[in-house]
């Protein structure tokens, strides 16, 4: 199922985290994708998930990386999930690009603060603004109360599914700054607001599995270990936070081993690009910073 909004600003992240711990804390096995270059949102579904989180992007790594990348998690998972980027039909390729190039069903966001039968009119534009988007419903964000939420579901018109609504309260709501999301390893309550948002989200939806999609078998990938012997530092910590996991788990197919530290000095810096990925991340042979004197 892909997440997608009218706008960015909805509460994306929030519902598919809520969504992925949701079904992580029923048993079952969750993988998370992201739409578009983001780092930040992927530290939180990570979480969320309990598994890595890449990139999916028709433009960012191919429709071919895509399929891949889906065909793997869907041999491993129970539910796979995506967030979309900004708008659902914002950019070219877009959200909606993605769903229909895959088949995958849009469940749509959207905030629903100080609005009611309006909410139904912006669903059925998401819903009908391309006639071959798979959609699957829509789920409001920031409901005040359980009649709000009424009016909001009773706005819905030409069988539109309702898959829940997730309330206003602050215990819930990812905290975020003038970059977007404040990071995971900052947020030190992350897991009991993770915790909390699934059990509101459950207690206003249906947890049942969506129907399966079915994904064409991607062509064979050959992977030469072409960076054998090589090894590389890459510098993690709240400041050198922006790495895409799919370039680090390529690297390692190559046949390099890296390591992550949070206390380093760069002395030979070396910009790997990950080939099929189209990123570039910034990695280094490290060695420790001396003690700091005052």
């Amino acid at each position: 199922m892909l997440i997608a909004a009218p706008a960015s600003g909805q509460g994306k992240t929030t519902v598919t985290a809520a969504l992925a711990r949701l079904h992580r804390n029923l048993g079952r096995k969750v993988r998370v994708f992201k739409c578009g270059p983001d780092f930040l949102d992927p530290m939180i579904l990570e979480r969320a998930s309990g598994a890595p989180v890449y990139q999916l992007d028709l433009w960012m790594i191919g429709a071919e990386e895509s399929r891949r990348l889906l065909w793997d998690a869907a041999g491993e998972a129970d539910l796979i999930l995506i967030e979309g980027v900004m708008g659902l039909f914002d950019g070219t390729p877009s959200s909606a690009d993605l769903a229909r190039h895959f088949g995958v069903p849009v469940l749509a966001v959207i905030d629903g603060t100080a609005m009611a039968q309006t909410f139904g009119a912006l669903a059925l534009g998401l819903a009908r603004y391309q006639a071959d988007l798979p959609f699957a419903g829509v789920l409001a964000n920031r409901v005040g109360s359980l009649r709000h939420a009424q009016l909001l579901e009773g706005s819905l018109t030409e069988g539109l599914r309702w898959y829940g609504g997730l309330s206003r309260e602050r215990g819930i709501e990812l905290p975020s700054r003038h970059l977007g999301l404040v990071q995971a390893s900052e947020l030190n309550d992350l897991d009991a607001r993770l915790d909390a948002a699934a059990e509101a989200l459950g207690a206003s939806c249906d947890a049942t599995l969506p129907p399966p999609v079915t994904f064409a078998e991607p062509e064979p990938q050959a992977c030469a270990a072409s960076l054998a012997g090589v090894r590389i530092g890459v510098a993690r910590d709240e400041a050198f936070a922006f790495t895409y996991g799919a370039n680090l788990e390529l690297l390692r197919k190559l046949g390099a081993g890296w390591n992550s530290s949070r206390r380093c000095m760069t002395v030979n810096c070396r910009w790997w690009t990950a080939c099929t990925f189209r990123v570039v991340i910034p990695s280094c042979i490290t060695t420790p910073w001396p003690p700091m004197r005052r």
